[in-house]
């Protein structure tokens, strides 16, 4: 850059020294200030452009899985669960006693000198408390896996949602930027009419209402852009850069089987009706381990003790008794967890099934609405548009009909979005029900 500055700087000074500084002034304004526009204009013009990093869904799904901290927690949960089952296959640890102490004489023949004691004892297991603990622990697994399934499907599910929000955002903003340059091409139309008398200035007034309109609507539709594209990021967890582009993805829908087969893959699949069975497995475990608690686990003692004079051994057998404490509390907690688990079972079994009732209707109403658009609604709407516009031009209709005709178009071009978008989420929704978690409906 100072290699251009420097001569640049130089010929100012020759012309400051030899022309009068209004001629000089003069000279500035028109013609170098556009040539030093001209020139900073052709040098950032060409700088290559930053490249911004573009973000397939299937990666976009690869990092939530990887970097989701719903899912990083469920993960770590399950890996607990797993960890419980070595510790409900654990044995008692064995007990070991060890003491010494001095004896001392209290008759005339008694030896006097130090003693010792060594005892060992074992507690010994009913196979009944084990066995429960064992299938608590199992059930325990099982609940934790199918937890982790449950928050990679939901949360997979998000990002897809997400990630065609952001489609569907690109898309209203792409429109709204269309509809705001047709405006202003309509607008230098009308403001032609005006100047050479053929149109009232009231025409002209409101084209100029309608392309701020249209200009707010660009901008707000930019917005939904970036707001959606932060969405996206928070739901992926991964560091995204500031400026991602989402790459263009086709739409996923297909023909559903019928909702009774989708009531059985529900009740096959769906990892939350997994973990519901599997917490009335643990809540049953759990009863059955209280019940055999009250039963007394026996203790094997082995000891031996040395004295002055005698050396003793010593094999005995230690047994609490149930008298005070039978374990009515816990059994009763028990049991009442066993009835809890069933009626979520229940809720969660009926739930599932109304909301498949609700997406099912859902959907079929979504694509109802998009065979409408693809049936001729657009292309009529198109048809009165262009109707309308050669009507303008030759004077037969007013600036009214035609902004009329033109409001018409964009809003059925947005509503055949939306109905596109709205039959999407629909059958993003059924695949969550399904337990479909692939980009590709896999």
């Amino acid at each position: 850059m100072n290699y251009y500055l420097k001569p640049l700087m130089g010929l100012l000074t020759l012309f400051k020294r030899s022309i009068p500084e209004q001629h000089l002034l003069i000279f500035g304004q028109r013609f170098l200030l556009p040539s030093l526009f001209f020139f900073f204009s052709f040098t950032f013009i060409t700088l290559p452009p930053v490249q911004a990093e573009m973000l397939t869904l299937e990666e976009a799904l690869r990092l939530t899985a990887q970097h989701n901290p719903k899912i990083v927690t469920a993960r770590a949960q399950e890996q607990a669960a797993r960890a419980a089952l070595t510790t409900a296959l654990a044995y008692p640890n064995p007990e070991i006693e060890v003491a010494s102490g001095s004896s001392y004489q209290r008759q005339n023949n008694g030896i006097s000198g130090p003693n010792g004691l060594l005892g060992l004892s074992q507690q010994i297991e009913m196979p009944s408390l084990r066995s429960a603990r064992q299938k608590g622990a199992e059930a325990g697994i099982n609940s934790g896996a199918a937890a982790l399934g449950d928050v990679q499907l939901t949360q997979l599910h998000a990002v897809k949602q997400a990630f065609y929000d952001v489609l569907r955002r690109q898309e209203e903003a792409r429109l709204a930027t269309e509809n705001h340059t047709l405006l202003i091409q309509i607008r230098h139309l009308v403001k032609i009419k005006v100047d050479v008398g053929e149109s009232p200035r009231y025409e002209l007034i409101k084209s100029d209402t309608e392309v701020l309109s249209a200009e707010s609507n660009a901008r707000s539709a930019e917005v939904r852009v970036t707001q959606a594209r932060d969405r996206l990021r928070s739901l992926i967890g991964a560091p995204l850069p500031l400026q991602f582009l989402v790459a263009d993805e086709p739409l996923l829908t297909a023909t559903l089987p019928s909702l009774e087969d989708l009531r059985e893959e529900l009740l096959k699949n769906q990892p939350l009706l997994k973990f519901a069975e599997a917490e009335k497995k643990r809540a049953s475990a759990r009863l059955d381990y209280e019940r055999a608690s009250r039963v007394p686990q026996p203790t094997i003692k082995v000891s031996a003790e040395r004295d002055p004079d005698m050396d003793q051994w010593r094999v005995g057998l230690t047994l609490p008794l149930p008298l005070w404490n039978r374990r009515q509390g816990p059994i009763a907690e028990a049991a009442a967890g066993v009835q809890r688990a069933e009626a979520e079972w229940q809720q969660i079994r009926q739930g599932m099934l109304g909301e498949l009732d609700q997406v099912y209707n859902r959907y079929q109403i979504a694509q109802r609405q998009v065979q409408i658009f693809e049936s001729g609604l657009m292309k009529e709407a198109e048809k009165a548009m262009k109707v309308a516009e050669a009507a303008y031009r030759y004077g037969e209709r007013g600036i009214i009909d035609y902004l009329d005709a033109q409001r018409v178009l964009r809003t059925t071009r947005l509503d055949f979005l939306n109905a596109r978008y709205e039959l999407q989420a629909a059958w993003f929704e059924i695949e969550r029900l399904r337990a479909i978690t692939g980009p590709g409906g896999k």
